[in-house]
């Protein structure tokens, strides 16, 4: 599956992909969006991962992420509960 860009460049995700991906409904992913409770993040890889781009969207605290490649081709992707990741600061 790939995900398409927009006129301005701006990544566009298909709403089945974040249904299934946030686990929410139609109508909750609409409401959510509507109300500013939907939020993504877009990173450029670096290195060897160059060519790589990963797209995090964040609703709640149930985060979906997807690596792309180059063709904006999805590579892999998660999802996970905020909540139960423990993040480490680096050192």
């Amino acid at each position: 599956m790939r995900i398409e860009r927009d006129g301005r460049g701006d990544f566009v995700i298909e709403p089945a992909l974040l249904m299934r991906g946030l686990s929410i409904s139609e109508a909750e992913l609409q409401r959510r969006m509507r109300a500013g409770e939907i939020t993504s993040v877009v990173e450029d890889g670096e290195g060897e991962d160059r060519s790589r781009r990963r797209l995090s969207v964040r609703c709640g605290d149930t985060v979906w992420r997807a690596v792309l490649d180059g063709q904006n081709a999805i590579l892999s992707e998660e999802t996970f509960d905020l909540r139960f990741r423990r993040w480490r600061a680096p050192r």
